[in-house]
């Protein structure tokens, strides 16, 4: 999935050394990471409130940072309802109605399915790389890895809704956090890496949550059960006919 689609080159490479870092290769290679040249991965997806909690288990694929396919399978109730991106178009389809749904650029900022998760953060976009500029503004060493700090910074003429965001990239290239801040300089929400694990050949972040800071009882969690990479891919996977009548 491009959440988790963000989530990454294709093939691992020596961690960087401090003598050699450019900031914005850094953002980069962490968006690279978890897509590989294609991906395919099983998750749950919990929504937790202070008096409920859901969860959906859903099927992803990506190809190369322009594709990519969600499909949830559970609940029965929600099984169906799909997501696909191409470029920067979004389309939705759920079963219950059955129609397809284009997301219009207004409406990327809302929330995807119910969570935490906006229509945009779900896009996985690559804007963060051509519409910002990024500094490396802080590293450290801990638990044997370098961590890398990068703070990227909006265009002025950047159609972007954040302020500035800020990275946290382990030297194996897992984005350990990611931080949204506004146009005021004030935090919103933070993604999270809370475990990390060998899957798909690879360290990746199988654990990540969204979180407002102002609602901080408040969070949606995105647990990776399986990941693989670099799959052969038909291009009409990522095609609404597929969306609505499912090939795989």
């Amino acid at each position: 999935m491009r959440a988790f689609t963000i989530l990454f080159a294709a093939f691992l490479i020596d961690p960087l050394f401090a003598s050699d870092i450019d900031a914005r290769q850094l953002v980069q290679q962490a968006m690279d990471h978890w897509r590989g040249l294609t991906s395919y991965s099983e998750m749950n997806m919990t929504i937790h409130r202070p008096d409920w909690e859901r969860t959906m288990t859903m099927r992803s694929w990506s190809k190369g940072d322009k594709l990519s396919l969600v499909r949830v399978i559970e609940p029965k109730k929600d099984a169906g309802n799909g997501t696909l991106l191409n470029d920067n178009n979004m389309w939705t389809f759920t079963p219950k109605i059955n129609r397809i749904i284009k997301v219009p650029s207004s409406m990327m900022s809302q929330s995807w399915l119910g969570s935490d998760f906006s229509n945009k953060d779900i896009s996985k976009s690559t804007d963060i790389i051509d519409q910002y500029d990024h500094e490396l503004t802080a590293q450290e060493e801990r638990n044997g890895h370098l961590l890398y700090t990068i703070t990227s910074i909006p265009h002025e003429d950047a159609a972007v809704v954040w302020g500035k965001e800020v990275l946290t990239v382990r030297d194996d290239f897992v984005l350990l956090e990611q931080q949204f801040w506004d146009q005021d300089g004030v935090l919103v929400k933070t993604l999270k890496t809370l475990e990390v694990a060998e899957m798909g050949g690879r360290p990746v972040a199988k654990i990540m949550r969204m979180g407002k800071l102002e609602t901080p009882e408040e969070w949606t969690q995105l647990t990776a059960s399986s990941v693989e990479f670099d799959l052969e891919l038909p291009d009409n996977l990522f095609t609404l006919s597929n969306l609505r009548n499912p090939r795989r």
